[in-house]
């Protein structure tokens, strides 16, 4: 699996998250996500259980903006 790059969070420092990537697989569009890793034990417990090999991050609003634009400029 190969992952492209999207786009990067406009107000992050330079090298630094959070990231938006496409990745290339066949059987179903995926994507990945680099962004804070959530500690805050009030949204943890809102969450509920996360299963093992499983990870929630956290990623502004901005980077969801690049997987909209993905689908806007295949749509031209």
């Amino acid at each position: 699996m190969h992952a492209r790059f999207l786009g990067k969070d406009p107000e992050s420092n330079v090298g630094d998250s959070p990231t938006l990537f496409a990745t290339d697989r066949t059987d179903r569009k995926t994507y990945i996500a680099q962004g804070w890793v959530v500690t805050d034990p009030q949204t943890l417990a809102d969450v509920g259980p996360i299963p093992d090999g499983e990870a929630i991050i956290e990623i502004p609003e901005d980077v969801i903006k690049f997987y909209v634009r993905r689908y806007q400029e295949e749509d031209r």
